[in-house]
């Protein structure tokens, strides 16, 4: 009997510095054992000090791609990274919706960079809250994201689960949320997941790394929910084992040195 890769498919940016964006998801999905395939809507000048400059790809040509890769090897789950226009995420839904059965899809809500600056223009964010992430089963925004999506402040761990859950009641369906502690100045992180399937939050709480390598850690745990999504995985343990294996991550890269700003993470630290 021939062997059936579990596949997942990224649709997101380019980063060449390989540390965030589609090569870091790559990266993740690899090291959890599932075939990653890709689309790529932008490509980024970038590094890890700063981001110069973004050539953004067609909407058709990124449509074209989903479809490409959908009608010919499937996928068992879709990561969803960032997308800057309504246009955009208006030609991905469509062509998501072409394939109902496929259900497992994270959504990162990227809108705004380390630096704050906005990374969607702003009808896009309205867009990305009514249309597309009610379309997903996870989405998972760090605080700045979160308060932008709600329209009120989130800074103190207390208020987590009430704006987990209100993240996803929001959407007007069961859309689970990882709301991500990385923002707050405390030496342990609990991140809240509320499982909407279950109407159930899940505290996971790590010791934060004293590392500055933490480039492109909300890729590479939405990367890693879709992965443990991709392999059959429930929610909740999707999203315990993406968080494990992110801060597994973290604590491995902390001690490299590579690039003169916010490094990656260490995503092959269970080989070497």
């Amino acid at each position: 009997m021939e062997k059936r890769y579990r596949i997942a498919l990224t649709i997101a940016g380019s980063d060449p510095s390989g540390g965030a964006g589609l090569q870091a998801d790559i990266k993740t999905m690899s090291a959890l054992g599932v075939y990653a395939a890709s689309a790529i809507v932008a490509i980024v000048d970038e590094n890890t000090v700063g981001v110069y400059d973004v050539h953004p790809v067609p909407t058709r040509f990124v449509e074209g791609q989903i479809r490409s890769v959908i009608d010919d090897i499937g996928a068992d789950a879709i990561k969803i990274g960032m997308l800057h226009s309504s246009e955009l995420i208006r030609g991905v839904l469509k062509t998501l919706q072409r394939y109902p059965d496929i259900r497992n899809i994270v959504v990162d809500p990227v809108m705004v960079a380390t630096s704050g600056d906005a990374l969607l223009q702003p009808e896009a964010v309205d867009t990305l809250r009514d249309e597309l992430i009610p379309y997903s089963r996870v989405i998972t925004p760090n605080l700045p994201e979160a308060s932008l999506l709600l329209g009120e402040q989130i800074t103190h761990q207390d208020q987590f689960e009430d704006a987990a859950r209100a993240l996803s009641r929001q959407t007007g369906e069961k859309v689970s949320v990882m709301l991500k502690a990385g923002h707050v100045d405390d030496e342990m992180l609990t991140d809240i997941f509320y499982n909407a399937e279950t109407d159930k939050s899940m505290r996971l709480t790590t010791r934060r790394i004293d590392t500055r390598n933490t480039h492109g850690t909300g890729c590479t745990l939405s990367s890693a929910i879709a992965a443990w999504l991709a392999k059959g995985a429930d929610l909740d343990t999707a999203a315990r084992k993406a968080k494990e294996y992110l801060a597994a991550a973290l604590e491995a890269g902390a001690g490299y040195s590579i690039g003169h700003g916010h490094g990656p993470v260490h995503h092959f630290h269970p080989f070497y």
